[in-house]
């Protein structure tokens, strides 16, 4: 179990954890604490806020650090990977042209505007969601975030022959999805309750539609399109409390 959290620790952020060597089940077995990891990085969120906060920063200005503090400690891993999605599948190419695309280490123009756009549609919605809510949108945005790869990879196929993804989705069964759910179920709860687990619902349905789209485009999911779907439920949570917090 601890050495499961800490492979997701691992692979979720830069933390320098020494994590020995395992193999498809304990990765796999990995991504049941997936929405655990992502509590703790909105709470770490929040704990930078409050400093911010303490030292008279600005709100717009403490959004922006916010941002950049969660770009920093998940090594923009998800936001590489957004960027060669939007690349591949907004190129308008066959379906092994696209998966070329997201081997290709450069970035095209749709991948800087996507990324360009990720990035402030984030700091827009945080700036607007009211001071009282952001740490619940802070816990929320980074839990449901990694639980929707979790929807993903128990949902559909791997895309590739080959590939660190891969590792993940052939360990994956039923238990893992099961006991990952039963861990966002609580984190959003402690989050912010009903409303919370109805956030939970919205981004369950977001994730298997994102899934579906891009089985649609390349047969599947890849790291890439994981990474493009927590950045993208993000954005979605976010606009979610926004909206929820008007009610």
């Amino acid at each position: 179990m601890i050495a499961s959290f800490l492979s997701a620790l691992q692979f979720l952020t830069v933390i320098p954890i020494k994590v020995r060597e395992a193999g498809e089940q304990r990765l796999a077995g990995a991504m049941a604490y997936f929405p655990l990891v992502g509590l703790l990085l909105g709470l770490f969120l929040t704990g930078v806020n409050v400093l911010l906060s303490f030292l008279n920063f600005p709100f717009l200005s403490m959004n922006v650090v916010t941002v950049v503090v969660l770009i920093f400690i998940t090594g923009g891993l998800h936001l590489d990977g957004l960027s060669d999605t939007a690349d591949a599948f907004l190129s308008g190419k066959p379906m092994e042209k696209m998966l070329e695309i997201m081997r290709d280490s450069r970035t095209g123009v749709m991948g800087v505007l996507s990324l360009i756009s990720v990035i402030l549609l984030k700091i827009i919605l945080l700036f607007s969601i009211s001071s009282s809510l952001e740490p619940n949108a802070l816990m929320l945005m980074c839990c449901l975030s990694r639980w929707s790869a979790v929807v993903a990879v128990f949902f559909f196929p791997y895309a590739r022959q080959e590939g660190k993804a891969g590792i993940f989705i052939k360990g994956m069964n039923l238990k893992i999805f099961i006991l990952s759910s039963v861990v966002a179920v609580i984190c959003v709860s402690i989050a912010w309750q009903i409303r919370g687990l109805v956030i939970l619902l919205i981004i369950t349905g977001f994730s298997y539609a994102s899934g579906k789209f891009s089985t649609r485009k390349i047969g599947g999911i890849t790291g890439d399109t994981l990474g493009a779907g927590i950045e993208l439920t993000e954005i979605i949570t976010l606009l979610s409390v926004f909206m929820l917090g008007k009610i």
